[in-house]
């Protein structure tokens, strides 16, 4: 019921329409990640959610989009941040669903649905109630009387949820001023979103029916939100240099790893000399060109700017998926060590020292491994690689339990039984690595199809 109510709000702007979990095409990335934190933690500490460790998820999606669905995790489209022109735009985005999540909106919603689900049950036993008794006693018509009952019940429902949900939307607009107000940031950037949106949708949504949608209405929502939005003292309060320059290069890679080499190059044209176009230019030689002159440009973007880790990480990823594993330990390891939270280079280095084939990287490359996945434990290519890493050293056991995590974490449990069930045999009875297979020989199937 959820879904097909939700489904009918007609247009809508770009807060809370998920898309079907089992169909989140997630992104990693350490540089976008991290500056995703940068945006929000000052954020979710104003709303008092510092240690619910709330997570930023990068949905590569090119619709302009952000939604939440749990209370632990922000999903953003890429399309939202390609098209956010400031670090403000975006961060007004995340605002509102930090709103949501600190209004308990989802938890709210779900009580909502539960209640106008035992009415909808109710009206429709009156109805079929008034079709037999109808029937019964020969009166004409009572089917239509009936079935009248039960549609005009569903459809008054409807109308309570959506209404329901729009005033959510006008809390979470509300609280996301509060929040960008007390971090002494602009709500102009989140302004400037909604009325863009706005814009785009007003002529489909302009003899819209009011109550039948699941946001306000984008007139009406953008005038309220400027009103609010003005009142805060750092309405005119820019992006640091520094924050704009990271969001620029943010922005160039989303374009370089997604877009055609053509739709590159009209926005960022060989006469855009910027560190930010080179950087899209570059790695769209490296997905589209030769290596050779790729890891020629990534040099040269390391000497512009020789303290950026992730011209490393760059360079590390092209020699990698170049075939030349041997060559991308180096600079993989030297981004390694300049960043804050390196889990996802240290598993591509893990895969790199894997690859070399060279067994003196073998130890090396379960530490390393065995490190980052404790920080990624739903990682599984780690876990792939750890298992190759192990089988290289011919333990079997640790190989075939390494193998099972990572179809854990591909959501493929019977496979990961059977691999647990394996390596149960090799293990001491007893021992770590036998009582962690065995949980996972007890994991149940889930009731719906397996999400890979």
């Amino acid at each position: 019921m959820a879904c097909a109510l939700l489904a009918t709000g007609g247009p809508a702007s770009a807060q809370r329409q998920p898309p079907p979990t089992n169909a989140f095409p997630v992104i990693r990335d350490t540089e976008i990640e991290q500056l995703l934190r940068d945006y929000t933690n000052p954020l979710l500490r104003a709303a008092g959610l510092a240690k619910q460790n709330v997570q930023v998820v990068l949905i590569n999606q090119r619709s302009f989009n952000a939604f939440v669905i749990d209370g632990r995790r922000i999903f953003v489209n890429t399309g939202a941040l390609m098209e956010s022109e400031t670090p403000n735009q975006i961060i007004g985005i995340l605002a509102h669903e930090t709103g949501h999540i600190a209004g308990g909106h989802l938890a709210k919603m779900r009580d909502q649905l539960a209640s106008a689900s035992n009415a909808a049950i109710l009206a429709m036993l009156l109805g079929i109630g008034a079709m037999v008794a109808g029937g019964a006693a020969g009166i004409q018509g009572s089917s239509d009387i009936g079935m009248a009952t039960i549609q005009g019940s569903q459809e008054y429902l409807r109308k309570s949820l959506l209404s329901y949900q729009r005033a959510h939307e006008d809390q979470a607009d509300r609280a996301a001023v509060k929040f960008l107000t007390a971090t002494g940031q602009s709500a102009k950037g989140m302004y400037q979103t909604f009325k863009r949106l706005g814009d785009q949708i007003m002529f489909a949504a302009r003899n819209a029916d009011a109550y039948a949608q699941s946001h306000p209405l984008p007139a009406e929502r953008v005038r309220t939100l400027e009103g609010i939005a003005r009142e805060s003292p750092y309405w005119d309060r820019a992006d640091s240099p520094d924050l704009q320059f990271r969001h620029d290069m943010m922005r160039a890679k989303l374009y370089g790893f997604i877009e055609r080499p053509d739709t590159i190059l009209r926005r960022y044209p060989l006469s855009d000399t910027s560190l930010p176009a080179r950087y899209a230019r570059t790695i769209s030689s490296y997905r589209f060109g030769d290596v050779r002159n790729a890891v020629a440009q990534i040099d040269a973007l390391i000497a512009a700017q020789p303290g950026n880790p992730y011209f490393y990480e760059l360079k590390g990823q092209a020699l990698l998926e170049a075939g030349q594993p041997a060559q991308a330990i180096a600079p993989l390891r030297k981004a390694a060590s300049m960043v804050a939270q390196p889990a996802l280079i240290q598993i591509m280095l893990g895969q790199a020292l894997v690859a070399a084939n060279n067994p003196q990287y073998a130890d090396e490359a379960i530490v390393m491994l065995r490190n980052a996945l404790a920080r990624e434990p739903e990682y599984a290519q780690g876990y792939s690689q750890l298992a190759i890493a192990y089988g290289r050293k011919g333990d079997l056991a640790q190989a075939d339990l390494a193998s099972a995590l990572a179809a854990v974490a591909r959501g493929d449990v019977k496979t990961a039984r059977e691999l647990a069930a394996r390596a149960r045999t090799r293990f001491p009875v007893g021992s770590p690595g036998w009582v962690k297979a065995d949980d996972i020989v007890a994991l149940k199937a889930p009731s719906g199809p397996n999400v890979r």
